[in-house]
C-alpha cells in the first residue's frame, strides 16, 4: 500500500511539472531580434503628425515633409515648413524632435511665361535632430552606496536633400551623424545614410522606395574608464530598414492615407498603415497602426491616433499637432505635442 501511495504521489509530481512546463512555452513570447538592436530611439517615429499615422509616411507627399520617413519626399514641400515636438515618456524617459524643411525650383531662362511657369527642376533640403535620453538614473558603487544620478543622451543629426528628376520621380539621401553620450567618458559616434525614391503613379497615388541605416553602428571603447587590460572594445550595428510605401490622396474628400512595408536583416517584417481626414478648414483627425510585425504575432503592434489644428496669420501659417501612442510595457502610453510654422 506504502508503493501504491509513492507511486500515485510520483504521478502527481510528474503531471505538475509538465503542467509548469507547457505554461512557461506557451507563455514565453517569441524572442524580437530587432526589439534589442542599437538605435531603437530613431525607430519610434518623427513628430506628432507621423507617429499619430502609425508612422506610415515614406509615400506621403501632401503638408509637413520631413526627410526622416524618406529623403525624396522634400521636393513635395509647399513653402517653408519649420517642426518641433516634445514627448511625455514613462520611466524618465525623453524624446524630442526638431525639423526645417524647403523645396527649392529652378527655372528655365528661356521660359519667358509670367503666370504658370512650370519649373524646369526642384531640389529639397530638410536637416534636423532627433534627442532622446534617460535621466534620474540612481548610480552607486561597489558597496552599493549611492553616489549620484546618472544620465544618458542620444541623437542623431540628419540632412537630407533630394532632386525632382520630372513632375512623377524623385530620388533623395540622408546623411545621418548619431552621437551616444553612455557614461562619464563612454561616448560613441556614427555615421549613417538613407536613400529613398518616389514616383507619382498619378494625382491620388504614390509609391515609394527606401533603405536605412547603411553603415549606422555604435563603437565602444571602455579605456577611459578602465585600465588597458580590463578595457573592452565592442561594435554593434544598427539594423538595415528596407522599405515599400503606398500614399493616396483624395484632395475632394480630405483624406490622406499610406501603408508601409518594412523588411530588415534583423527577421522583422513590419506593417505600417495610418489615415488623415480633414475635417473642417483647418483641423485634421489622424490615425494608424504601428510594429505590426508578421514575423512575430508576439510583437505588440502600436495603435496611435491624433490631430492638428492650424491658424493663418497674414503669409505665417502656425499649427498644433498631438499624437497618443499605446505601449504596451510601459506604465504610461505616449504623448507626443508639436509645434508647426509654415511661411
Amino acid at each position: 500500500m506504502a508503493e501504491t501511495y509513492t507511486r500515485g504521489n510520483l504521478k502527481k509530481f510528474i503531471t505538475i511539472v509538465f503542467i509548469l512546463i507547457f505554461q512557461t512555452a506557451f507563455a514565453q513570447p517569441k524572442f524580437s531580434e530587432i526589439a534589442v538592436k542599437p538605435g531603437a530611439f530613431s525607430r519610434m517615429g518623427f513628430g506628432a503628425r507621423g507617429i499619430g499615422m502609425g508612422n506610415a509616411m515614406s509615400a506621403i507627399t501632401y503638408g509637413n515633409l520631413v526627410s526622416y520617413y524618406n529623403p525624396a519626399l522634400t521636393v513635395f514641400q509647399e513653402g517653408n515648413s519649420f517642426q518641433t515636438s516634445y514627448s511625455f515618456l514613462s520611466l524618465n524617459r525623453s524624446l524630442n524632435f526638431l525639423n526645417f524643411t524647403r523645396r527649392f525650383d529652378f527655372y528655365s531662362s528661356k521660359d519667358t511665361a509670367i503666370i504658370n511657369r512650370e519649373p524646369r527642376s526642384s531640389a529639397g533640403f530638410s536637416i534636423g535632430v532627433i534627442n532622446s535620453g534617460v535621466s534620474n538614473i540612481d548610480g552607486r558603487d561597489n558597496n552599493g552606496l549611492k553616489t549620484g544620478d546618472l544620465s544618458t543622451s542620444e541623437n542623431q543629426f540628419f540632412i537630407g536633400v533630394a532632386n525632382r528628376f520630372s513632375k512623377k520621380f524623385s530620388i533623395g539621401i540622408n546623411a545621418k551623424l548619431y552621437y551616444y553620450k553612455l557614461y562619464d567618458e563612454v561616448s560613441s559616434t556614427s555615421v549613417g545614410v538613407d536613400i529613398g525614391a518616389l514616383y507619382k503613379v498619378n494625382e491620388m497615388f504614390n509609391v515609394a522606395l527606401m533603405i536605412s541605416d547603411i553603415n549606422s553602428k555604435y563603437k565602444w571603447d571602455t579605456s577611459p574608464i578602465y585600465n588597458q587590460e580590463n578595457a573592452v572594445i565592442t561594435e554593434d550595428r544598427f539594423p538595415l530598414l528596407m522599405k515599400a510605401g503606398l500614399g493616396y490622396h483624395n484632395k475632394e474628400a480630405g483624406i490622406i492615407a499610406g501603408i508601409d512595408y518594412e523588411n530588415s536583416n534583423a527577421k522583422s517584417n513590419v506593417v505600417r498603415f495610418g489615415i488623415e481626414y480633414n475635417l473642417y478648414e483647418n483641423l485634421y483627425l489622424r490615425g494608424g497602426v504601428d510594429q505590426f510585425d508578421l514575423s512575430n504575432q508576439d510583437r505588440p503592434a502600436k495603435p496611435a491616433l491624433g490631430f492638428s489644428y492650424f491658424k493663418n496669420f497674414g503669409d505665417i501659417i502656425i499649427g498644433v499637432d498631438y499624437a497618443f501612442m499605446i505601449e504596451q510595457y510601459s506604465p504610461q502610453d505616449r504623448h507626443i505635442v508639436g509645434v508647426n510654422i509654415n511661411f
